[in-house]
């Protein structure tokens, strides 16, 4: 490996109590008479996970069991920007000829996501195909380092990606695992690095006809004879979320620094801004307050700090400053549309029916050569966290002896 050094995570003393000290000074707005999840986060909910936050939470247990893990940490320069710390986690299966898998969380996950993946998969029983799994926290996120100038979009973060893979680790071929950011990430790399990127596991589904975002009742109501009974209730799950709940991806996407004053300077707002999307988007898992706050605490402490995860929702939407084609060599932005066409890479799908958007097969279908797919009957956006068990038969499956994409990279067929 080239200039990949072994990194343990240490959040400093100062830290944690800067932290109790804000949390101690919470102060918390009323609520409505029978609001419940209504308007958001119900007020007893993030009454009482401060208080165990404060009281009983124990980031530094936390800590020695994330440390387990293999964690690393190298510099990566995507053109036109300043090179940058990227923290990883890397876990080698003893099989010589495992297959690279890179997993590429969203907003607001982070790499804790794979943690319930990585022995299974690493480590599969005799017979079943075996993965070397790479997952890094995205730039601006988790213990990866912070962009300083604007401009590093969809493209930017798949270069990073691609370049851990193939300069750091060696890997000349890989196939990657994704869902939220990770979805659009994962695409880009499969359109830019096509010799490399060999296959795409996917966990949320796209392939948006445009009417439906920018009408998504009308066109229900036009198209809905021509579905199957899962089907119109996934879009209409789908239309209401469009509808209902992407009001942070508005904020986001236009005014992502008035917001990370907010998320920057007091952790419960950062609590339940995060912990509405946990409750909404899974389904019906049970969240104990340790995963939730082990889960906060790692935005909390981020290396770039808890706003600059936002960012990305505004760069992947909007066009760089005066001179960024030039700079960065990307005359043509990539664009979330573009990602939801065809590509021509093998793709696979696995189907949860909580999650954001859940679109019917004819959609999904036209985004790539698509050689495994699977409905699910619970889980949700988390998939890897809520049903870990169900991702690994998955995967499995599509890169096993019998799967669509058996053999797809070269000499490394996973046994």
């Amino acid at each position: 490996m080239a200039s990949v050094l072994s990194y343990q995570i240490s959040i400093e003393d100062s830290q944690i109590s800067d932290l109790k000290q804000r949390l101690s000074l919470a102060r918390f707005p009323d609520e409505l008479e029978g609001a419940g999840w209504d308007l958001g986060c119900p007020l007893s909910d993030i009454k009482r996970l401060t208080r165990y936050w404060f009281d009983e939470f124990d980031w530094r247990k936390a800590e020695r069991e994330l440390n387990n893990l293999p964690h690393f940490m190298t510099v990566i320069q995507c053109k036109g920007f300043d090179a940058l710390d990227i923290h990883f986690l890397h876990r080698k299966s003893k099989v010589e000829g495992a297959i690279p898998l890179l997993f590429v969380h969203g907003w607001p996950g982070s790499f804790l996501e794979v943690t319930k993946l990585l022995k299974l998969l690493t480590d599969p029983p005799f017979g079943q195909v075996a993965f070397d799994v790479v997952a890094p926290s995205l730039p601006n996120f988790g213990f990866s380092g912070g962009i300083k100038r604007r401009g590093f979009a969809t493209e930017q973060y798949a270069e990073t990606l691609h370049k851990l893979m193939t300069e750091k680790l060696g890997y000349k071929q890989y196939v990657t695992q994704g869902g939220d950011w990770g979805y659009e990430i994962t695409r880009a790399i499969a359109f830019l690095y096509p010799e490399c990127c060999r296959a795409n596991h996917l966990n949320m589904d796209g392939g948006f006809p445009l009417q439906f975002l920018s009408d998504p009742e009308s066109y229900l109501q036009s198209k809905r004879e021509s579905f199957t009974p899962r089907e119109q209730a996934g879009l209409e799950h789908s239309a209401s979320f469009q509808i209902e709940g992407t009001g942070y991806d508005k904020e986001q996407s236009t005014k992502p620094q008035t917001l990370g004053y907010a998320l920057a300077n007091d952790p419960v707002a950062l609590l339940a801004w995060i912990y509405e999307k946990l409750h909404d988007w899974t389904d019906n898992y049970p969240w104990t307050e340790d995963e939730i706050l082990t889960w906060i605490s790692v935005y909390w402490f981020s290396t770039a700090g808890p706003a600059a995860s936002c960012r990305i929702y505004y760069e992947v939407k909007h066009d760089g400053p005066p001179g960024h084609a030039e700079t960065t060599g990307r005359k043509e932005k990539l664009t979330w549309q573009r990602l939801n066409q065809h590509l021509p890479v093998k793709t696979g799908f696995s189907h949860f029916p909580r999650d954001i958007y859940v679109l019917p097969k004819e959609w999904t279908r036209s985004i790539g050569d698509v050689v495994f797919e699977r409905d699910h009957d619970e889980g949700g956006h988390f998939a890897a966290w809520e049903r870990p068990d169900i991702m690994v038969e998955d995967v499995r499956a599509m890169f096993g002896k019998r799967g669509g994409a058996y053999g797809v990279v070269d000499g490394r067929s996973g046994y």
